[in-house]
C-alpha cells in the first residue's frame, strides 16, 4: 500500500508536532512555553544547567542551520552562535525570542514540506548523513530540549515555593 503523502510533508508534521503540539509523547515545546515569563526563562534553578531561555535560543539557532544547510550551506554553530547570548531579561525580551523561534521553526517546517523526496537522500554539506536523518535529528533535538524545559519549569517552581 503506497501512501499519497510525501516523506517530506510526513517529516514536516513531526517537526510542527515536536514544536507545536498534538504530539503522541506530551507537551510540545510551545505548550511548555506558553505560562513562562521572562523571569522564569532566565532563571537557572539547576547547577550548571542552561535556562529556558538558552535553550530556546540553541532551538531558534538550530532551526536556522537546517535551513541553512537546506540550502546548500556548509554550517557548524559553535560559541554564540549554537547557544545566543540571553538579553537583558524583560518581557518584551521574552516574547522577541518566542517570536523569533516561532517564525524561524515556521520557515524551516514550510521549507521541509515542500521538498521533493529525492532530496532527502542528498547530503548534508560537510557531514557524512543525508538530510532525511538530519531532519528527524532536528526533531529529536526539539523533543530533548522541551524535555529539559519541563524539568527546569517545575525545578523553578520548587525554588519559588521554598522562598
Amino acid at each position: 500500500m503506497t501512501s499519497s503523502i510525501s516523506e517530506s510533508a510526513l517529516i514536516a508534521d513531526q517537526l510542527r508536532r515536536a514544536f507545536e503540539g498534538d504530539a503522541w509523547h506530551g507537551p510540545a515545546l510551545l505548550e511548555l512555553l506558553d505560562d513562562v515569563d521572562a523571569a522564569t526563562a532566565a532563571a537557572k534553578p539547576l547547577a550548571d544547567a542552561h535556562s529556558i531561555w538558552e535553550l530556546v535560543l540553541h532551538i531558534a539557532a538550530w532551526d536556522a542551520a537546517a535551513c541553512r544547510r537546506l540550502g546548500g550551506e556548509k554550517i557548524q554553530p559553535t560559541g554564540v552562535a549554537n547557544f545566543p547570548v540571553v538579553p537583558k531579561p524583560t518581557d518584551a525580551a521574552w516574547r522577541k525570542s518566542v517570536a523569533q523561534v516561532k517564525r524561524t521553526h515556521d520557515v524551516l517546517i514550510k521549507t521541509v514540506a515542500v521538498l521533493p523526496d529525492a532530496r532527502l537522500r542528498e547530503r548534508v554539506p560537510g557531514k557524512k548523513y543525508d538530510f532525511c536523518h538530519m531532519l528527524h535529528g532536528v526533531a529529536q533535538h526539539e523533543l530533548y530540549h522541551a524535555g529539559q524545559i519541563a524539568i527546569l519549569k517545575k525545578a523553578q517552581a520548587a525554588v519559588a515555593r521554598t522562598k
